[in-house]
């Protein structure tokens, strides 16, 4: 009985974490962690700890309130069905206790350790992704994805402000383009999972214009994504490394948007999908390593 008890337990705990969609926050933490250091200026280890954790803790709690909202859609999709409110494991009462707990604490830590623009921006991502996307555009229009990534665009905004205190101009390229990226990211998705979107009346662009029109638009978005990925280098905030893996990512993200118009197949809208999560890590990850060289130089030339 007691091992019995255990178990559960350790099921329980396993469920709470998977409410908090730990692979959509893996991208959203990183994303935040490079803005947090790309930021001019110094925090403190410990500080700066605070304040991705805060962000971390933030993306779960928007997460568990989505969870607990749309748990009559994703009973129903095959892609969201095992999902801990979506299979009963997990009440909508409690994840949503659950979600608003961890918005107001995350946020409330972000304020009293770091600072408030830090802790209002996190408070207008929160509040974006739930209220302007779960609640209001999800189920109402196919623009869904395209105005709600406002939400997934602003961490690494809430990374550079907990550093800096304001919000400048390269902060605002690096939401540009996470919002930019976010459209052919999730209609690379919806394509292999139209039914899903149509059986539960989410008007996905493909569900609402059909997959030629999707295609189209993804591929557009891609070429947009080329020159507005450039202008870290044209404002100088970063140099010849993140330029070189900024034109190599994105040739190998409009290659891909190509191949899945011009062959319409489920096989190249799943690579799409999958490289456009490469694509972002990457891309932030490029950043980094290119502030990080450009560090060593100065110090070896000091």
């Amino acid at each position: 009985m007691a091992i019995a008890t255990e178990a559960a337990n350790v099921s329980d705990v396993r469920d709470f974490w998977l409410l908090l969609k730990p692979n959509v926050m893996s991208l959203v933490v990183f994303t935040a962690g490079v803005g947090l250091y790309l930021a001019p200026g110094t925090l403190h280890p410990v500080i700066g700890a605070v304040a991705i954790l805060c962000i971390t803790v933030a993306a779960g709690a928007a997460a568990a309130i989505n969870n607990a909202y749309d748990v009559d859609i994703d009973r129903v999709m095959v892609r969201t069905r095992k999902r801990p409110t979506a299979s009963g494991r997990i009440s909508p009462a409690d994840a949503l206790a659950y979600g608003l707990t961890l918005a107001v604490f995350s946020i409330m830590v972000m304020g009293l350790a770091v600072n408030w623009m830090a802790a209002f921006l996190l408070a207008a991502t929160i509040a974006f992704y739930v209220l302007i996307y779960t609640m209001w555009l999800k189920r109402r229009t196919p623009q869904n994805i395209v105005i709600g990534g406002a939400a997934g665009a602003l961490p690494p905004v809430v990374g550079w402000a907990a550093v800096t205190g304001d919000v400048g101009l390269m902060p605002a390229v690096l939401f540009a383009i996470i919002f930019f990226w976010t459209p052919p990211h999730f209609w690379a998705l919806a394509l292999f999972r139209t039914k899903d979107y149509a059986d539960v009346d989410v008007p996905m662009l493909p569900v609402v214009a059909g997959a030629e029109t999707t295609r189209r638009h993804i591929l557009a978005y891609t070429a947009i994504l080329l020159p507005l990925c450039l202008l870290p280098v044209m404002l100088g905030a970063s140099g010849w490394l993140y330029a070189v893996v900024a034109v190599m990512l994105n040739v190998g993200f409009v290659l891909h948007a190509l191949r899945l118009w011009l062959d319409g197949t489920q096989r190249s809208a799943t690579k799409t999908f999958r490289f456009s999560i490469v694509y972002l890590f990457g891309l932030f990850g490029a950043l980094a390593a290119d502030k990080l060289l450009s560090s060593v130089v100065v110090g070896l030339v000091g």
